[in-house]
């Protein structure tokens, strides 16, 4: 079993892909070759990943920030279902009330539609009206809550004790432990119950 090795700037990028890392891991290593630790865990390890490849120190990260130009107040303005979704977005009690108006006391700001409404300028808020609709409806037909990638340590958890009821949540625990110190994706898989435990 091939253990995880230390992550420092010479490593491929092949092993850096192929271990688990913790968040603070991955921002002491940015800090520590000056790297940018902005963004969620999955942008950190995109960014090292570049890094590595490149050893080009720039964030060519498709979400780097661009200077709003709009002008338009989303907290004042009167906003109707034609309103154009500004590259100045953002939520307010106003858009809250707008929403509330015309999808009823049940709207609610989650995160897959605020994602929608920040990759879709360009488009109206009746648009918005319907897509808040639709993630609602998907959202219905799951059976099963949907887990972030970078969230792996829950995923694994709960896949673990969903194939394995008889097994407790400390058990989990410890394959857990070797899984994410051996190369290779971090997903349970049926094999896992092979691992030696320390």
């Amino acid at each position: 079993m091939e253990k995880r090795p230390e992550l420092n700037s010479q490593m491929p990028v092949e092993d850096f892909r192929d271990f688990y890392w913790l968040k603070k891991e991955l921002v002491q290593f940015c800090r520590t070759e000056g790297l940018s630790t902005q963004g969620g865990k999955i942008q950190i390890a995109q960014r090292i990943e570049a890094y590595l490849e490149t050893g080009n120190k720039e964030d060519s990260s498709k979400h780097k920030k661009v200077k709003a130009t709009s002008r338009f107040d989303w907290s004042k303005e009167k906003l109707t279902l034609n309103t154009v979704i500004t590259d100045n977005y953002k939520n307010s009690e106003n858009v809250r009330a707008f929403f509330q108006q015309h999808i009823g006391k049940k709207f609610k700001f989650n995160v897959q539609f605020m994602n929608w409404m920040k990759e879709n300028e360009g488009n109206t808020l009746g648009q918005a009206v319907k897509a808040w609709q639709e993630i609602e409806i998907t959202k219905k037909e799951k059976t099963r809550k949907e887990i972030a990638p970078q969230f792996e340590y829950n995923r694994y958890i709960r896949d673990f004790l969903e194939a394995n009821p008889e097994k407790t949540k400390a058990e989990a625990i410890q394959y857990w432990n070797v899984k994410r110190s051996i190369r290779g994706n971090n997903r349970y898989a049926p094999s896992d119950l092979e691992f030696e435990l320390k």
